[in-house]
């Protein structure tokens, strides 16, 4: 991996090879879960926990939207919910998922209509550093809200697009070649707003910048360029919403 924060506060340097989320993360997937001393993944961590802690999951349906290798699976299981369902368009990062949850039930996906999960179907929807990688996102968000029940919860972490705006990448390396993951900027208050459209309306919201608390990852990594240049920015988000009514 590329050290530390370079990693994911994403500085591109002209050496990457810039992909698709589906072709990224199939490559990305052997390596993905072994990145000690990641900041990203750290207070992606951190923020679910917290907006998933008051949620009520025991008997209850959950789909992960983007799951990947179902990193934060393990805190959805404790609550022993009726059913969890992965979705992501990786393969790669599916079967990672499978070798740690080998009865899981995923489905690998190609567009953002979740075909097969009837309406007003789901307990709780979950889509986690997945927002900027769909271009088409009142498509996705129309559909999260189609399958949610009423009084449904639906938790939301990403990096955050003031991130995206000031050059933020999400990179990584693979057999010693560099590559970064194509993103999309849905400006934070857009994103609400189509969420609101749909009768989704936030809850509590948690977001995390780049400031003295996070400095020593950078140091660590002798990556203080970096800090510097992302000092005071937003770099992550997280929101839990809930639907106020049933699909017309």
């Amino acid at each position: 991996m590329i050290p530390g924060i370079n990693s994911f506060l994403q500085k591109l340097s002209f050496h990457s090879s810039e992909k698709t989320a589906l072709k990224a993360y199939d490559i990305w997937s052997d390596t993905y879960d072994q990145q000690p001393g990641n900041l990203m993944l750290e207070l992606d961590e951190e923020i679910f926990s917290k907006l998933i802690q008051p949620i009520d999951l025991k008997d209850k349906t959950v789909a992960d939207i983007g799951c990947g290798t179902g990193r934060h699976w393990p805190k959805i299981y404790v609550q022993k919910p009726k059913l969890v369902t992965g979705f992501d368009i990786s393969r790669g990062m599916l079967n990672q998922l499978m070798r740690k949850f080998p009865t899981a039930e995923t489905r690998l996906i190609r567009d953002n209509r979740l075909t097969g999960l009837p309406d007003s179907s789901l307990d709780c929807l979950i889509t986690t550093l997945t927002i900027a990688h769909i271009e088409d996102i009142n498509e996705a968000i129309a559909n999260w809200a189609r399958v949610l029940k009423k009084g449904g919860d639906l938790i939301i972490t990403d990096f955050h697009p003031m991130s995206l705006v000031n050059g933020g990448k999400r990179s990584f390396r693979h057999a010693g070649k560099s590559y970064s993951v194509v993103n999309y900027v849905h400006p934070l208050e857009e994103v609400i707003r189509i969420f609101n459209q749909q009768d989704l309306v936030v809850i509590r919201k948690e977001e995390r910048v780049v400031n003295e608390e996070v400095r020593p990852y950078y140091e660590s990594q002798n990556a203080l360029q970096v800090y510097y240049r992302f000092r005071g920015i937003p770099i992550i988000y997280g929101l839990h919403l809930k639907k106020q009514s049933a699909t017309q």
